[in-house]
């Protein structure tokens, strides 16, 4: 019962903070004279993805045994391919559920295609080194992790160079701190954020401890926990940021802030990973990277072609069942 509970409670925290979290980061930008791209792929990406990244520096740096270790290259795995299939997904069958509530009559997705084009095309060349490096041993490999790093230097360096916004996310809401401002005060923006952002961290802990608990309680296998359910719970805030901007009509901001999460999911906690650890795959990882690539390709084609039906990006979320059928298999056997 008591897990149930926290179960829930985390839950709920963490809607509530991500919805102050979001409205905060917003005006955030808009202090920084950042526009709405800038604002999901850099400033709300690197604050959600903080959680995760503390998840692997932990487990891979102060991990003391080889199991510990491969929780934090699990992570570093198992984040992309939750947000390049399960986050998608759902931004789909959300824009597709308010198309009423938007008062939209049609189901397209209003972004600067181009843009979330290239952005996939930046993170599968990643991606694909950094799968590379996980089929091969060699002593100066631990090197490499820099260049991962200088890469997320660069794609935030581009970024902020080439921005852009929308009329209707101009449109902020008044600031929850500062309900009656016009113009609500730098202070009063950064502590709203900072606030919201240790509350997503402790509930998103709080959110992963009760699923394992579950998973013990229904006697399933640890690896299935380990690698299909810790990952979706840690990946939480980046799907919950994005319904809230859906339901905002802001899909170019939950997009954004799904890139840039995917990003940095692709660069900091491999790096940390590669650092520490001897950075080889075993099967199961293989197959995430494996159904990574797909539904990266799959949006990248989508994206590139230039007018998108948000029901068109809802199947590449199957490819997660696949994974987790997989992963049940493969441990069973």
């Amino acid at each position: 019962m008591l897990t149930a509970l926290l179960f829930l409670l985390s839950a709920g925290a963490i809607y509530v903070a991500c919805e102050y979290f979001v409205n905060g980061v917003e005006w955030f930008g808009r202090k920084l004279s950042l526009g709405a791209t800038a604002t999901g792929t850099v400033l709300a990406a690197f604050g959600t993805a903080l959680p995760e990244s503390a998840v692997t520096f932990v487990a891979v740096v102060l991990g003391r045994t080889p199991e510990q270790k491969d929780i934090g290259v699990g992570a570093a795995l198992g984040g992309p391919l939750v947000l390049a299939t399960i986050a998608y997904a759902v931004v789909g069958m959300a824009l597709w559920a308010n198309r009423c509530r938007l008062q939209r009559t049609d189901n397209l997705v209003r972004v600067e295609h181009g843009r979330l084009a290239r952005d996939q095309a930046w993170f599968l060349g990643i991606f694909v080194v950094k799968c590379g490096l996980g089929l091969i041993a060699f002593a100066w490999k631990p090197w490499l992790g820099v260049l991962f790093l200088a890469a997320y230097g660069l794609y935030v360096w581009r970024e902020l160079q080439n921005d852009d916004t929308a009329p209707e996310e101009e449109e902020l809401e008044p600031l929850k701190f500062q309900p009656r401002a016009l113009d609500p005060a730098l202070s009063r923006v950064l502590l709203q954020t900072t606030l919201a952002l240790l509350v997503i961290a402790f509930a998103s802990h709080t959110f992963v401890k009760q699923i394992e608990a579950i998973g013990v309680a229904l006697q399933l296998s640890p690896h299935l926990v380990a690698l299909v359910l810790s990952p979706v719970a840690t990946e939480l805030p980046e799907t919950v940021n994005a319904l809230i901007w859906v339901r905002q009509g802001k899909e170019r901001l939950a997009l954004a802030n799904i890139s840039g999460a995917m990003m940095i999911q692709a660069t900091i906690p491999s790096a940390l990973a590669i650092f520490a650890t001897p950075w080889l795959f075993d099967a199961p990882l293989m197959v995430a990277g494996v159904l990574t690539g797909v539904a990266v390709i799959a949006l990248w084609w989508l994206f590139r072609r230039g007018r998108v039906d948000a029901r068109w990006i809802v199947p590449v979320g199957g490819l997660y069942g696949v994974f987790a059928l997989y992963v049940a298999w493969h441990f069973a056997g």
